[in-house]
């Protein structure tokens, strides 16, 4: 996807960790595109992200979870992003909310990306 949202998206997601910002940025593709349930699972992930750092584990694990159910369905490398990744990142972080007291501190992750071009892009 060559979109300026969706790299705006990859980089706030993994260099500036704004994931409210990520919400922003990607509902407004969601929404653009269809309403595709990858990219709902994207955004999802970063909703559930951002709950987490602001102490609403609850909400983040129902945002986890329903992005878990969005990205189960596709391939493993998709709009060149290692999705099986970050479905294992996603199942990381729904063990780590259930199992840790309230007081352990959020966990971010990086969403991978596999396409070199996509990532230079990103990275600039």
């Amino acid at each position: 996807m060559n979109d300026e949202r969706y790299l705006a998206y990859l980089s706030l997601f993994n260099r500036e960790r704004d994931y409210f910002e990520c919400h922003e940025v990607m509902e407004e593709l969601w929404l653009e595109e269809g309403r595709s349930s990858l990219l709902q699972g994207l955004l999802q992930a970063a909703v559930g992200l951002h709950h987490w750092d602001n102490g609403n584990r609850s909400g983040a694990a129902k945002l986890m979870n329903a992005a878990l159910e969005k990205l189960n369905g596709y391939a493993d490398i998709v709009l060149g992003l290692d999705l099986s990744r970050l479905r294992q990142d996603l199942e990381i972080s729904l063990r780590a909310l259930s199992s840790r007291p309230a007081d352990a501190p959020f966990q971010a992750f990086d969403l991978h990306i596999v396409d070199e071009t996509l990532r230079s892009a990103v990275d600039q």
